[in-house]
């Protein structure tokens, strides 16, 4: 277990080295795409290497997902790798879903007490599931895994963040910004929830999409379908990293469904042209309603059916139980 650890940290370290010191001296563009293709290859199969289920989709969202469209855009002088940083800070924002804070960030990082709320409440979530699932009612426990999943992506981006800062000694933008808070789909995906993958997908594939459609009327319906897409695809891929299964394309028509419905929102909006707003409570409970609901329905179902969720919770059970011994 050890030497596989091992193996992996020095096989990221190597290749993001390699990255910095090698492919970032070729000519920007298509040279330095090409030198970048075996890190493609290596970050695709790292994950692989991993026996623990939590482990292969921490890896797989990282490195497989994240650090490869961070090492695209960089194949082209763009996101957040440009322009050129130390190594340590390479490294460090590469493979850790964060990105720098820009002077027009906007401001919003969590407090201590936030923080240690989620932190508190997560465990004490897992440890319920561990000792009651089988007595629940099954939407009661895919609304606990909605709240686990939102826990959960906040406090690994914080993490990271942490580090990072720890590190570099750099600020980073904010994991998300209280997406329970949206007024629209469009508010939701946009700015408010995951915001280092939206950053990440608005560069490789919002606004290439858009670009090489200029001057149609219909490019950002395009562009905003083609990033729901590919959003779903590579969880699709995650997923198959976790069970090992065959695609049930669930999760990939859960992301189509939510780019058709912000397409349609948005035109409807161009429409009406500001005549008709729900007030804000009904507009959050509404589109808060339709992320539940709809994740309830194609989201987690392909985890359930293959029992990922079981050896989730079994993982993150011991992992509490240790902390609790040293504590």
């Amino acid at each position: 277990m050890a030497e596989t650890h091992l193996i992996f940290f020095s096989a990221i370290v190597l290749a993001l080295s390699y990255s910095y010191f090698i492919s970032s001296n070729l000519p920007t563009g298509i040279y330095r795409f090409i030198s970048l293709l075996p890190i493609f290859y290596l970050f695709t199969i790292l994950p692989l290497l991993l026996s623990s289920t939590f482990a292969t989709a921490v890896a797989a969202f990282f490195l497989t997902w994240l650090a490869n469209f961070k090492l695209i855009l960089f194949a082209f002088n763009h996101g957040p790798l440009h322009p050129q940083k130390s190594l340590t800070q390479f490294i460090a924002i590469a493979s850790l879903p964060a990105k720098i804070k820009s002077d027009s960030s906007k401001s919003n990082n969590k407090s201590p007490l936030i923080v240690s709320i989620q932190s508190l409440v997560f465990p004490l979530l897992i440890s319920f599931l561990y000792k009651h699932k089988q007595n629940l009612n099954t939407q009661i426990v895919l609304i606990i895994y909605c709240f686990l999943v939102f826990l959960l992506v906040d406090l690994l981006v914080f993490v990271s963040n942490a580090v990072i800062w720890t590190v570099v000694g750099v600020e980073l933008d904010p994991p998300s910004d209280e997406p329970y808070l949206a007024t629209s789909l469009q508010d939701f995906w946009g700015r408010r929830w995951n915001l280092m993958v939206t950053n990440i997908l608005r560069h490789t594939v919002y606004k290439p999409v858009k670009l090489f459609l200029t001057g149609k009327d219909w490019d950002w319906v395009v562009a905003v379908l083609a990033t729901f897409v590919v959003s779903g695809l590579m969880h699709e891929l995650l997923f198959y990293y976790v069970t090992r299964v065959s695609p049930t394309w669930e999760t990939t028509s859960l992301f189509v469904l939510h780019g058709v419905c912000v397409v349609v929102e948005l035109s409807v909006k161009r429409a009406l042209e500001g005549k008709l707003e729900f007030p804000v409570v009904v507009s959050r409970l509404l589109t808060v309603g339709f992320v539940v609901v709809t994740s309830l329905w194609l989201f987690f179902p392909p985890l359930i059916e293959s029992g990922a969720d079981v050896k989730v919770v079994e993982e993150f059970k011991l992992f509490v139980d240790y902390v609790k011994t040293i504590c």
